[in-house]
């Protein structure tokens, strides 16, 4: 099959002839998360959640802010060579990303994806500097526990009993900056998800709601590409934590797909499942934030893995509408990256 550029193949999916290059990431993260198993590789582990601010929303505007800068550094670039950023999270009106990058004097898209951000902005930074508008561009995503809580469930002061099912919100933040040249990993693909809605109105069961996307990208991935679980050597998904990712690997046997001995799951990485009290484990914008930009990009640079396929969810819902009776919409996109 003769590749054009950057063609579409299949429904869903872009390959690129010459694939953007993940040039430089950083990753900084909570004092809860830096006592999980991956604490060495993230860039910089708090050791207060408010890091000096006076509310838990500014904290994770500053952690936006620290990582977008601390990547371009990284990358041996300086903001005059950034042409865009890309940035969202889980607040209302993306507030963390808006206030983040407000002094930074870069063009700005702000995104939501919940959860599926990182990829989000991932996929649309690479099609940016593979369509010849961009040179580099900063993609960065950020959650906080404490600020995710007040929004989405109960304020901390209101000691609410959290169910079996629920998932631990990452405080975190990771940035990726995407170039046309340089050195580093590859997107050789992007498979851009579809909106899955299984009638799950649980906001304590995140899992349960978004395996379903994750699965239905998942199997548009290999069809449209052709390739196999077996060519990669991690299927990494972002926020399914240990519920959803036992669904996601029954939905993919049920279409013919075995993932069971490639797939891992952010959520259940991030934190120590056994001796960390986050129940189902971590999720939010951070969780596939700081492990990708953090430990898998490690491993992508030492060559430890060849081909990852990342593969970040989402729901897209708030607790006004899920008060008014309506069920959780889920979304996952996915990135292709050769070491």
């Amino acid at each position: 099959m003769v590749i054009k550029m950057n063609e579409h193949i299949g429904k869903q999916t872009v390959i690129f002839e010459k694939p953007p290059i993940i040039r430089g990431t950083s990753s900084i993260v909570g004092a809860k998360e830096g006592k999980g198993p991956l604490s060495e590789y993230f860039d910089y582990v708090l050791d207060d959640d408010k890091w000096g601010e006076e509310t838990w929303e500014k904290a994770e505007s500053k952690l936006q802010k620290e990582t977008a800068q601390t990547a371009i550094k990284k990358a041996k670039l300086t903001p005059y060579d950034i042409n865009y950023i890309l940035a969202g999270d889980l607040l209302n009106q993306c507030i963390g990303a808006h206030y983040g990058m407000r002094d930074l004097g870069i063009p700005f898209f702000g995104l939501y994806g919940a959860c599926s951000t990182m990829v989000e902005s991932m996929s649309i930074g690479a099609m940016i500097v593979s369509g010849n508008c961009a040179e580099n561009v900063v993609c960065t995503t950020s959650s906080h526990y404490c600020a995710a809580e007040k929004q989405f469930r109960l304020p901390l002061e209101y000691g609410g009993q959290r169910t079996p099912t629920s998932q631990w919100t990452v405080t975190g933040s990771g940035s990726a900056v995407i170039s046309k040249n340089g050195v580093g990993p590859k997107i050789t693909h992007i498979t851009t998800g579809k909106i899955i809605d299984m009638g799950i109105s649980d906001l304590n069961n995140m899992g349960a709601a978004m395996a379903p996307a994750a699965a239905d990208t998942l199997c548009a991935h290999f069809k449209d590409t052709g390739l196999r679980p077996e060519d990669y050597d991690l299927i990494l998904t972002g926020d399914l934590g240990v519920v959803g990712s036992d669904i996601l690997v029954e939905l993919m046997m049920g279409e013919g797909y075995d993932i069971a001995e490639l797939h891992n799951d952010c959520g259940k990485m991030i934190f120590d499942i056994e001796k960390q009290d986050v129940h189902a484990g971590g999720s939010g914008c951070g969780c596939c934030g700081s492990v990708f930009c953090g430990y898998v990009y490690q491993k992508l640079k030492e060559k430890e893995y060849d081909n990852v396929l990342v593969m970040a969810t989402g729901a897209l819902m708030n607790p006004q509408i899920i008060n008014s009776g309506e069920t959780i919409p889920g979304i996952a996109h996915a990135i292709a990256i050769r070491a």
